[in-house]
């Protein structure tokens, strides 16, 4: 192994374990300020600058960070592809497992063009789906909805089969083993996503995906990767081949890019990763790197038809996944409840990459990813389940991590303005209203400055015949904000007597009570 290889694996190590770090650090600390969330990485990530510029007509300020790694592109070629990528150094990682040679023509490189043509074409429409295929938003959401969880779950199961050992030297070491676990990635508890198992599985199929050719994803399907490959054609690093060439083939059996470097005039630009593998192993050290060669490059031959084909389905495609309730104006499906400061849905629809930051920072687990309650086009997107957890009232953090301002920042004093949506009875399963019996928990955690939830005393038979005085509870429309915790911790746990809809959120200006 060659010194410029070695540089190339400490720095994808290097990469890899700074998301990682970055990652642990985007939870609750104690305190409402998360610092450093790894949402830093897709601040760099050209892909989601360009898809929410056209969709939505704005970015976050953060974005522009995005710039530099467009002008190393055009520098050094697509070396955030074979250097940096997370998931670029996860599939390399998982492929090392079983080499084999390729077995899919080099012409289905072209599939990860006509993607993102079909997610550019899309946004222009004003739908964001680039954060679906994303490579960076995939990685983070697999890792905050699934990876983490599972992790978790599996640490926890473990440490309890310590715990009840009957040998005290064992419970001892389990004990240190959760100090340490705690201390390094453990969360304060147990995270549990609806849609954690469907995203894990998919995460699962792109890593497997290795085994069947390496960097599988990176070459066949990835639309950041399509990206930097066009740009990576006018790069002025450049690979060049000497006459020494006996053209054996060893740099074609290393290649991770499937950038046919065994053809001396058709070398892809494209589709290197400037990995330097074809430098490392040949053996008449005829391959080198460097700037202002001329040597000849391929031609990114995708196909005019395949293009336009691809570019009018990005067009149909909006309309089409839009003929749901959902597209109607005037319909609000009242299980939609989004995070305080989320943008109206429209727009918020429009920059939400799917990245899952906002659900893994939510302290009490009730910010789950929606399958179809927001559309195909809102998969995976945040939605409070009050049932699971509710908002808590003085934090703001999901709105620290969105890298794309689809949920605003707030402080804590504009939260308190701020509704999410309204409480509401059931009468027929409420403790008091329904069975005469005493409860006045929704009131108790009610968490306004002037309760939301007030009690009336009313004189009730029970079903003795026995007269009772009971308080029932009645909503102050004005002042709920839609937190939730009322319908989290009500004692009719099946159904909750008390639920909170969407209706009267802040962010809409229709979804609203006609009074």
């Amino acid at each position: 192994m060659n010194t410029p290889r070695r540089i190339r694996i400490a720095v994808q190590a290097a990469f890899l374990l700074l998301f990682v770090f970055l990652f642990l650090q985007t939870e609750s600390k104690g305190n409402d300020d998360l610092g450093y969330p790894v949402k830093l990485f897709l601040d760099f990530d050209p892909l989601i600058l360009i898809t929410t510029l056209l969709s939505a007509h704005a970015v976050a300020a953060g974005f522009l960070l995005s710039i530099i790694v467009i002008a190393v592109t055009f520098i050094f070629g697509r070396v955030f592809c074979g250097w940096i990528c997370p998931l670029g150094t996860l599939n390399n990682m998982v492929g090392s497992l079983r080499r084999s040679k390729p077995r899919i023509s080099p012409r289905w490189n072209t599939a990860k063009y006509l993607l993102l043509v079909f997610l550019i074409v899309s946004s222009l429409f004003g739908m964001q789906l680039a954060g679906v295929f994303d490579p960076l938003s995939l990685l983070i959401r697999s890792f905050s909805l699934a990876v983490y969880p599972a992790l978790s779950s599996a640490t926890n199961a473990g440490l309890d089969l310590l715990y009840g050992a009957p040998n005290q030297s064992v419970n001892a070491f389990g004990e240190a083993v959760a100090a340490a676990a705690k201390k390094l990635y453990l969360p304060f508890q147990q995270p549990f996503y609806e849609q954690g198992w469907f995203i894990g599985i998919l995460f699962l199929g792109v890593l497997g995906l290795n085994l069947v050719e390496q960097r599988f994803w990176c070459r066949y399907l990835c639309p950041l990767g399509a990206l930097l490959g066009i740009f990576s054609r006018w790069s002025f690093l450049k690979r060049s081949v000497s006459e020494g060439c006996n053209e054996c083939g060893a740099c074609t059996r290393v290649c991770v890019g499937n950038a046919t470097p065994h053809e001396k005039d058709n070398w892809k630009p494209t589709e290197c990763l400037y990995c330097r593998n074809c430098d490392d192993v040949c053996p008449k050290n005829a391959v080198s790197f460097g700037f202002g060669s001329k040597q000849p490059t391929g031609s990114l031959n995708i196909g005019r038809r395949r293009v336009v084909t691809a570019a009018l389905s990005g067009a149909v495609a909006v309309p089409l996944i839009r003929t749901v309730p959902l597209a109607k104006q005037g319909f609000h499906n009242p299980a939609l409840v989004r995070p305080p400061g989320s943008l109206d849905e429209r727009e918020f629809l429009q920059r939400c990459v799917k990245c899952g930051e906002c659900m893994k920072v939510c302290i009490t687990g009730g910010l789950q990813p929606t399958l179809m309650e927001a559309g195909l086009e809102g998969i995976w997107s945040p939605v409070l389940v009050p049932k699971i957890g509710y908002c808590e009232y003085r934090c703001t953090l999901c709105g620290q991590v969105c890298p794309t301002g689809a949920i605003k920042r707030l402080t804590i004093q504009e939260k308190e303005q701020v509704s999410i949506g309204t409480a509401m009875i059931d009468k027929g399963r409420c403790l008091p209203y329904a069975h005469s019996t005493p409860c006045i928990v929704c009131e108790e955690v009610c968490p306004t400055g002037k309760k939301a939830i007030w009690l009336e005393e009313v004189t009730v038979r029970d079903a003795d015949g026995n007269v009772i005085t009971v308080k029932q509870p009645h909503i102050d429309l004005k002042t709920c904000i839609g937190c939730g915790i009322c319908e989290t911790k009500c004692p009719v746990i099946d159904r909750p007597a008390i639920y909170v809809t969407s209706i009267g959120e802040t962010r809409s200006k229709t979804n609203k009570l006609l009074l």
